[in-house]
């Protein structure tokens, strides 16, 4: 018995025609399915955004609507513009257009979470909300749930940490090429404004247990199920973003459109779909197993400089309110004072190994999504400290959120060491400004 003559003939029948049913096998699907019991939505940040950021609007109550594959040329530093994949917020006038990262897309835990996504262009899209462990059909893992089409996700977010999303339909591909953005869940009430209150600013709160760590002021203890909205919570007064990424031009070149490396489906999916219809001969499929990136990134920001080189972003360098849900002051390059305290949340969207090196110590809050030593993982972990000097290896999807309170001033960087995932040749080294004043 062998795939080619098996011992048994199943008859198949053809799935055309029937796309509603088979949307996941279909480049690009016919049709949609509906969100399966579909709720009302209680996410409050996309009002927020229309009544503060000017010409936004929420044509959908309560929705993040979302665009992708927006393709668009971007500048590197050197001049050099290679094509990208973009995700866009269509209602905010500055996202219109895609950015790269997508927006930042912040949550209260607990709400309803309704986001409408179209796929524009071809081929299918979806987005998987990396970490928040919805439904199967709201995961949007590619061939798993199905592919875009349009679809309302739907989701409710359980523990407040950094996250991401991005597109599972060819995730390789998708990821490298820009679909993907920042994903931030806050405490219950970041944006409740009943009690005066700023929402759109600082200081806000993340989830902790720094019972150890008195330097950091404000900790809240207690118990998740008291009701208190900041219990295990620390309050922080300067945020920055860190998205770590590389980029392959080759890629760039060998992958020119959107269909590149997708199958031309069959009758038969699995079986009888032609691999090669895309691309530009019968032998000339591009594989992505080759990866050598000579272009290197901090949230959309080109380290300035080739291969072999040691290179420093400015400073001053931070994320406009429309690209992160209406809270401003978001920084990239971290500007702070003396007793502040500096929340980091690193994202590894790279394919390279990843050290980040702090000049100060640094205290690990939360990995992955998850605020250490916070119930109900309390019993197996730990915040802990990670002295200066010490390299913190990452690697891909990973996110660490680390605290910084310096009581003397500093102008100095971190630096971003990229190291080539199977060589572990030496590539670039970037650095971040980090001033405390």
């Amino acid at each position: 018995m062998s795939f080619s003559k098996p011992g048994y003939n199943i008859p198949r029948r053809s799935v055309a025609g029937h796309e509603g049913s088979w949307v996941k096998s279909f480049d690009p699907p016919q049709e949609s399915p509906p969100t399966p019991e579909l709720l009302n939505p209680t996410n409050p940040v996309p009002k927020f955004v229309a009544d503060t950021i000017q010409g936004a609007t929420m044509s959908i109550p309560n929705n993040q609507r979302l665009h992708l594959m927006h393709g668009v040329d971007l500048p590197m530093w050197d001049g050099r513009k290679l094509g990208f994949f973009l995700i866009s917020t269509p209602d905010v006038p500055e996202t219109a257009s895609g950015t790269f990262p997508g927006p930042t897309i912040r949550v209260p835990r607990g709400v309803v979470f309704h986001s409408y996504v179209e796929a524009h262009g071809q081929p299918a899209h979806t987005v998987h909300w990396h970490g928040i462990e919805p439904t199967a059909m709201n995961d949007g893992v590619g061939h798993t749930s199905m592919e875009l089409g349009e679809y309302t996700y739907q989701w409710q977010p359980n523990h407040i940490g950094s996250y991401f999303y991005h597109c599972h339909r060819s995730t390789i591909q998708h990821f490298d090429f820009g679909l993907y953005g920042f994903l931030i869940v806050e405490p219950p009430d970041a944006y409740d404004s009943s009690d005066g209150k700023n929402v759109g600013g600082y200081p806000r709160r993340t989830a902790a247990n720094l019972e150890k760590y008195p330097k950091f002021r404000g900790f809240v203890g207690g118990n998740l199920e008291s009701g208190d909205p900041h219990a295990m919570t620390v309050p922080y007064d300067v945020e920055a973003l860190w998205v770590i990424d590389d980029i392959d031009s080759v890629w760039r070149e060998q992958a020119d459109h959107a269909h590149q490396t997708f199958p031309k489906m069959g009758k038969q999916p699995g079986l009888d779909d032609d691999f090669h219809e895309n691309d530009s001969g019968s032998d000339d499929f591009f594989a992505f197993h080759d990866y050598n990136p000579d272009y290197f990134v901090v949230t959309g920001i080109n380290f300035p400089g080739r291969v072999g080189s040691t290179v420093s972003i400015r400073p001053g360098l931070t994320i406009p309110a429309a690209l992160n849900s209406g809270v401003d002051g978001m920084q990239i390059s971290v500007n702070a004072r003396r007793n502040q305290t500096i929340l980091i949340r690193l994202l590894c969207a790279a394919y390279t190994k990843i050290k980040v090196t702090f000049p100060m110590d640094v205290v690990v809050i939360a990995l992955d999504g998850r605020a250490l030593g916070v119930p109900p993982f309390g019993r197996y972990n730990q915040p802990y400290t990670i002295p200066a000097g010490k390299p913190i290896e990452m690697s891909t999807a990973q996110r660490i959120d680390v605290l910084i309170r310096a009581e003397r001033s500093i102008n100095t960087f971190a630096q971003v060491e990229y190291r080539h995932h199977l060589s572990d040749a030496f590539l670039l080294n970037g650095r971040i400004p980090i001033i405390i004043k």
